[in-house]
């Protein structure tokens, strides 16, 4: 067998090089590679996307907030009144940054759930491209920061691959946090580009949308300082105003006694002013409150007064992180101004989805209590842990406004974030890109076209003049569901691009078709029925108040007909039922609960890695240490925050363990810990009624124990699991303040973690033993 027919493939250097090749340059005619540049004079865009922001939260909208920013955009600039996205968080910005439906990108629901199902599956496919990377390729530059969310929290550590991280979706550069939510004060893990931050501290003063700002502002202003006329494409995806609700206190101060009047009196005045503003056609009614079983509000004056300043404080909170966002913007922007290029920048500025309800009837002040939805929580469970009015919004409390401030949020519409009716779907839009699309003097610059969050993508490629590709890497594209509705930015009178759209979130289904609607509430367990569906004409019914089902049977058929067919070509099957499909989690999962040892010196432990070793179960941490007496001091191991966790620290000779309930604060003493080599155990029993009791072990002697307390379990504890050190937001705060991250100054050798079996109220254990169960039953 000849040389030639072993080798592997072998590519011919000079294979298609456009000059000449000589044995010495003097012989030789050289060639570049012509660079990718887009057209002379593309526009910068810079797309800004809020977080659980009602349709009413901003000026422009018929928020009493100050916006100075956003009214200057909405001034020169165009407010879609009509535009709709989806219900939850991570399906939209998957809809946002493809242009396609969420569920044939496999989103639909948050990337916190890996049921097993395409429309599940929270990647991105090779074969559908992101706004990001069709820009990239045209020759911009891209920049995100902030929330992304479309890497599933199993996804989100150092170890996994990185497939579906900012990076590889076609940014340059990312700064932020890849899960849903984070603290704002002390951020539970950043990520820059591809790789997790290694912090102990943040510095006084610190607030997240500060510093996603700065970053932003940082990487556009290095972009000029090496390219003068390479546009660029940044994505700012704020966390804000997703709770935990926190603001710095100079923003809350120019909030305090706004919302002495309530949600009530609020939901009027914002109603007025849109109507004003002519965002809805005359005649277009203010619904009554929401009264639906699970999501009524009542009355504001039924309320007592101490329920009144303290719901009041919360929204105060609130409109302060709105009041940030826009600043954020005028920062954004005037940077632009200042390099000249705000004109000639397509500015974006909208919603995920609508304002939400779930603080609940009352709110909360300890946002991962009320956050839990475990059908067996017991009857001591405390979703609102009390706190100072005075901490409301602080770094010490992790808040949740009332329903009924998320109702004023949404207003005019009906329900909120999670629901399928406008509420949840009907946001805020406003884009401004003066030298693009000029605003005429006869034009107020309000479009009452539906449009959908699917558009935005070729929209956006339309005005920058990128033609999106057909194929990328030799791979044939997914087709659109989005449209471009660029003809409705240039002309007021000019007719909607989207003709009809599906939705469907747990459940929740609507489906819209030339101005009608049909849309579901659905109670979870119960039938897909067509006994479920509400008939609404949006005409002359914008705020879904008139059921018109009884009236025209035929066309709630068809439209029922209309969402199922779309349902099966968009990969929405299979429906949530109560055979609770949404616990079950990927069986490669269980390598997480392999027991770990963590070095001294070992960055964080991812939050949701470590979520896995406690959760629903007993578990040892053991640390094996040399203690060389009183001088010796320090936080051995933490895991959790300031909405719940747990840590075991040495302090004044003694060893001591911390355990934050929700942010009820426990100690125990576990006795003075003697000079020498010692493996220390802190030891988990998972009990009754969702219990903890721990127990402290030195060389085997149980030296100390509390409990049975509450176990830590939804999202909590939301920071990861540190060794010799109490990371950013503090297990207890009165410890923080006396030592700040409190680093252990002993010889720490390592952290052992070992997972006890599951309990049997593990929601994952019971469903797979149920569906064990029927199987062999069949």
């Amino acid at each position: 067998m000849s040389s030639s027919e072993t080798a592997g493939h072998r590519r011919d250097p000079y294979e298609g090089f456009p000059g000449r090749v000589g044995r010495t340059f003097g012989e030789s005619v050289p060639s570049w590679p012509r660079r990718v540049r887009p057209r002379t004079g593309a526009p910068n865009v810079v797309v800004v996307l809020v977080d659980d922001l009602g349709y009413s939260d901003i000026g422009p909208f018929g928020s009493e907030v100050p916006t100075p920013t956003l009214d200057g955009l909405a001034e020169r600039g165009v407010k879609l009144a009509n535009y709709h996205t989806m219900p939850l968080c991570s399906p939209a910005r998957a809809a946002l940054l493809t242009g396609l439906n969420p569920h044939r990108v496999g989103y639909s629901f948050v990337a916190n759930a890996d049921p097993g199902f395409p429309g599940y599956g929270m990647e991105i496919a090779g074969d559908i491209p992101t706004l990001a990377q069709t820009l990239h390729d045209a020759g911009y530059a891209t920049y995100a920061v902030g929330k992304w969310h479309l890497t599933r929290d199993s996804a989100s550590s150092a170890a996994d691959n990185r497939a579906n991280w900012p990076l590889q979706k076609g940014f340059d550069q990312y700064y932020g946090v890849l899960e849903g939510l984070t603290s704002l004060f002390h951020p539970h893990q950043l990520v820059r580009d591809n790789s997790p931050l290694d912090i102990d501290e943040f510095p006084d003063g610190y607030y997240y949308t500060d510093d996603i700002t700065d970053q932003a502002i940082g990487m556009v202003k290095s972009l000029r300082a090496h390219d003068a006329d390479k546009p660029f494409f940044l994505y700012l995806a704020h966390n804000a105003v997703h709770g935990p609700l926190q603001a710095k206190p100079e923003d809350l101060a120019r909030h305090r006694g706004r919302y002495d009047g309530g949600w009530d009196e609020l939901r009027a005045a914002r109603f007025a002013r849109q109507l004003a503003a002519g965002h809805f056609p005359p005649g277009t009614e203010l619904p009554e409150r929401n009264g639906e079983a699970g999501y009524e509000v009542g009355a504001w004056d039924e309320l007592d007064e101490v329920q009144r300043k303290l719901y009041a404080r919360y929204m105060e909170v609130y409109a302060a992180m709105v009041d940030s966002v826009d600043q954020s913007l005028g920062r954004i922007t005037g940077m632009l101004e200042q390099l000249g290029e705000l004109d000639n920048t397509i500015v974006v500025f909208t919603s995920d989805n609508g304002g939400t309800g779930e603080g609940g009837a009352e709110g909360t002040r300890s946002y991962f209590s009320r956050f839990v939805h475990h059908p067996n929580l017991p009857a001591d469970w405390n979703p609102d842990v009390q706190r100072e009015i005075d901490l409301i919004g602080g770094p010490q409390s992790l808040v949740h406004y009332p329903r009924g401030w998320g109702m004023a949020s949404n207003t005019p519409f009906r329900l909120y974030k999670g629901q399928t009716y406008a509420g949840g779907v009907r946001v805020p839009f406003v884009l401004s890109w003066p030298a693009g699309l000029p605003r005429a003097a006869d034009d107020d610059g309000v479009r009452g076209q539906y449009q959908y969050v699917t558009d935005l993508l070729p929209t956006l490629l339309e005005l920058a003049g990128v033609e999106r590709p057909s194929e990328r890497g030799g791979v044939p594209v997914q087709e659109l569901d989005g449209v471009s509705f660029a003809s409705v930015l240039r002309a007021a009178g000019a007719p909607s691009t989207h003709r009809e759209q599906y939705c469907e979130m747990t459940g929740n289904r609507s489906y819209y078709r030339d101005g009608w609607k049909l849309v579901t509430l659905h109670r979870p367990g119960a039938p897909y029925d067509d006994g479920e569906w509400a008939l609404y004409d949006l005409r002359t019914d914008p705020t879904e108040i008139h059921d018109l089902s009884a009236e025209h049977p035929d066309l709630v058929k068809e439209l029922a007909q209309a969402w199922e067919d779309a349902a099966w070509r968009n990969g929405v099957f299979p429906l949530a039922d109560a055979s609770g499909g949404f616990a079950l989690r990927n069986p490669d999962e269980e390598a997480l609960r392999r027991p770990v040892t963590l070095l001294a010196g070992t960055p964080e432990l991812e939050r949701y890695r470590s979520s896995r070793l406690v959760a629903f179960r007993s578990f040892t941490a053991e640390v094996a240490l040399d203690h060389h007496g009183a001088d010796d001091r320090g936080v051995l191991l933490s895991h959790g925050d300031q909405g719940g966790g747990y840590s075991l620290y040495v302090e004044d000779g003694r060893l001591r363990l911390a355990y934050n309930q929700y942010g009820e604060l426990f100690e125990a003493d576990a006795g003075e810990l003697p000079p020498g080599a010692h493996l220390v155990a802190l030891e988990a029993t998972a009990v009754a009624d969702l219990k903890w009791e721990f127990a402290v072990r030195v060389d085997g002697e149980v030296t100390g124990a509390l409990g049975p307390v509450h176990q830590l379990i939804g999202m909590a504890p939301f920071q990861g699991i540190s060794v010799g050190v109490d990371r950013k937001s503090p297990v207890s705060w009165p410890l923080w303040e006396r030592h700040r991250s409190f680093r252990y100054t002993g010889a720490l050798r390592s952290v052992t973690y070992l997972p006890g079996p599951a309990a049997p109220y593990d929601p994952e254990t019971v469903v797979r033993a149920l569906r064990e169960a029927a199987a062999a039953f069949e």
